[in-house]
């Protein structure tokens, strides 16, 4: 078998590098068309204390009592306070507490 010259080690170490360039590229790409999941900011959470009833009800599990509990408690200076205070049990909390935030109310 011919030794391969100068100029064909060149040509096969580009061809290497341009394939494992494209295959480089091809594992990066499927997370380019499928995005991180949304994650909530802080004005896409719903605030305990300013809710009206409506959007508390829109919440998973929440029906009148639980808003009506919700609303008598206020203010609310944390979110975990729906347990700690028995306003909700632990795994009604579990299904919103993702969704919702307690602000401080002003002074």
């Amino acid at each position: 078998m011919p030794a391969l010259s100068m100029r064909a080690h060149h040509r096969l170490a580009v061809s290497v590098l341009a394939i494992a360039s494209s295959l480089a590229g091809a594992q990066s790409t499927p997370a380019a068309r499928h995005p991180a999941p949304h994650t909530q900011t802080a004005s896409d959470l719903l605030d305990i204390n300013t809710a009206t009833p409506q959007q508390l009800k829109s919440l998973p599990g929440f029906g009148d009592a639980y808003v009506r509990r919700v609303i008598a408690g206020r203010p609310y200076t944390g979110k975990n306070q729906l347990v700690t205070r028995g306003v909700l049990p632990q795994s009604a909390y579990d299904k919103v507490s993702s969704s919702i935030v307690a602000h401080r109310p002003p002074k």
